[in-house]
């Protein structure tokens, strides 16, 4: 089974736990990566990217390099901009640690998220109950170490939001395409 990681144009076998933390380290074993590779990886308009940074949505990139986390940062607004505003999706982003910078070691990166993201999308391998999913969450975290009391079901509740989000993306797309044999 081929597919792609969400968010990206990256094409690989969604099957295996810790496929998108596997893949990002071995792009990021030589450090960051400069705009047009981004663009490249995402499918997103180098304008569009720049505007997230002039607007805070993303950190600036440092010697015009991304790091890990700002393409992770990347790959997830591009996976849920399809059903949710950037304004929410930061916001939501924001809410697992207090605020929208993922720099701090305590806390739970974008790369950590997005990784979980993946795993959960796996983990679901299409459409579940909302109390199959909560169950699937809670497998996936059961080994976060909370930074802070309740970090973990922020954790939680953000990735169902972002499984649902994006689920509602992929239904969306498969409905234009069953309209587009009425043409």
């Amino acid at each position: 089974m081929r597919s792609v990681l969400p968010g990206t144009t990256i094409e690989t076998k969604l099957t295996e736990k810790d496929v998108a933390k596997t893949f990002l380290d071995n792009i990021f074993m030589a450090g960051g990566l400069m705009l047009s590779q981004v663009v490249s990886l995402t499918g997103i308009e180098p304008y569009v990217i720049q505007n997230w940074v002039k607007r805070g949505f993303l950190p600036r990139p440092e010697r015009k390099l991304y790091t890990k986390n700002q393409f992770c940062r990347v790959a997830i607004i591009g996976a849920l901009r399809e059903s949710m505003q950037i304004d929410r999706i930061t916001r939501l982003l924001s809410y697992i640690n207090g605020h929208l910078n993922d720099e701090s070691d305590d806390l739970v990166s974008d790369a950590e998220l997005y990784n979980d993201f993946v795993n959960l999308i796996i983990a679901c391998g299409g459409f579940r109950s909302p109390r199959d999913v909560k169950i699937v969450i809670e497998a996936l975290t059961a080994d976060y170490r909370e930074p802070y009391a309740g970090a973990r079901r922020c954790l939680s509740k953000v990735l169902e939001v972002m499984l649902y989000a994006y689920t509602a993306a992929e239904l969306r797309q498969t409905a234009e395409n069953l309209m587009s044999d009425f043409d």
